[in-house]
């Protein structure tokens, strides 16, 4: 059964054993998670790798709950057709006291987990579009005016413009200007612009270094606090390549030598001071013809995306955690 964001309660959410929430607009998808789950401490996450790799365990326990426990909500992130056997296993159970939120990207009207829903009388289907920019222009007026913050027009423009129709991302930008207006520094439009860019920039930069470091806390971090979109991947995916290009010449150099700070103090341009650590980290990692497997798989993922950008922060994310999870040169 379809339903628009702006139908839904609490009320129809707790009857509901399933709900699909799919779409780019994550904003407006947390913001109803956060008002129907409001109430309730009882909250399970999970992402659809973890469910598959495990899904007789997953049904076992959810099975298995007892009949006085309190209301409960499962919220499985990432979801896609793969996931479809599980909930035909769930929707045959009857599992009264849990409400399951199934999240996902763009599904294509083809998509079997899609139709499954649409065509479902006792489940929920609700598709979450891109918010128009006068939406996302009032949310910042608001906001602006709740914090006591002024700002032109045109500089509320700007912020929107960044924003890709997500109003989470936009809740993101506005937090940083909060942030930046506390130490009563000027919020003109050089200053945001730059506060916004050089922000995204670093995202990516600091995500690919700890990826390539293997730290593995960090770059999870990173990729749970950053609302990455489909034309981020692609600068994601070029950023990996220049920087793997980057390592490999040193990675080849540290192979003849065996002398890392000689091959650091040697690299041309140098390696800032700051970056000396994670740039050795890299090279412990990636020996050379390891390096040369990771700039052709990068490109074929820089193709997929390109291929499949609906897919494409699944796609990247995947590929990250993979390097995350492979063993080192050690």
């Amino acid at each position: 059964m379809i339903y628009k964001p702006y139908h839904l309660t609490s009320e129809i959410v707790n009857k509901s054993k399933l709900c699909l929430l799919y779409g780019k607009n994550e904003g407006h998808k947390n913001e109803i998670i956060s008002s129907v789950t409001k109430k309730n401490k009882n909250i399970s996450n999970y992402d659809e790798r973890e469910i598959i790799e495990n899904s007789s365990q997953f049904l076992e326990n959810l099975f298995n709950q007892s009949l006085f426990d309190n209301k409960k909500f499962i919220i499985i992130k990432r979801a896609t057709d793969k996931i479809l056997k599980v909930i035909e296993e769930i929707e045959k159970k009857n599992i009264d006291e849990t409400t399951i939120l199934i999240c996902s990207d763009v599904l294509e009207k083809k998509s079997k987990l899609r139709k499954f829903f649409e065509k479902s009388k006792e489940n929920l289907c609700i598709p979450f579009y891109p918010d128009n920019n006068q939406t996302l222009v009032k949310i910042s007026t608001d906001y602006l005016k709740n914090k006591k913050i002024q700002m032109s027009q045109v500089n509320i423009n700007l912020i929107v413009s960044k924003c890709n129709g997500d109003r989470e991302k936009l809740f993101n930008e506005l937090n940083k200007i909060e942030n930046y207006s506390l130490n009563g520094k000027k919020l003109d439009s050089h200053n945001i612009s730059k506060l916004i860019n050089l922000s995204e920039d670093h995202n990516i930069s600091d995500l690919i270094d700890n990826c390539l470091a293997k730290n593995k806390k960090r770059t999870i971090t990173i990729l749970n606090e950053n609302n990455f979109v489909s034309e981020d991947c692609i600068v994601i995916a070029r950023t990996f390549l220049i920087k793997l290009k980057k390592i490999l010449i040193l990675s080849s150099e540290f192979k003849n030598n065996n002398n890392i700070d000689l091959t650091i103090s040697g690299a041309k341009p140098p390696i800032f001071w700051k970056d000396k650590e994670i740039v050795k980290q890299q090279i412990f990692n990636w020996g050379p013809e390891k390096i040369k497997k990771l700039i052709y798989k990068i490109s074929e993922i820089e193709f997929l995306i390109k291929k499949n950008m609906q897919n494409s922060v699944n796609l990247i994310r995947d590929f990250i955690l993979e390097q995350l999870n492979s063993k080192t040169n050690n």
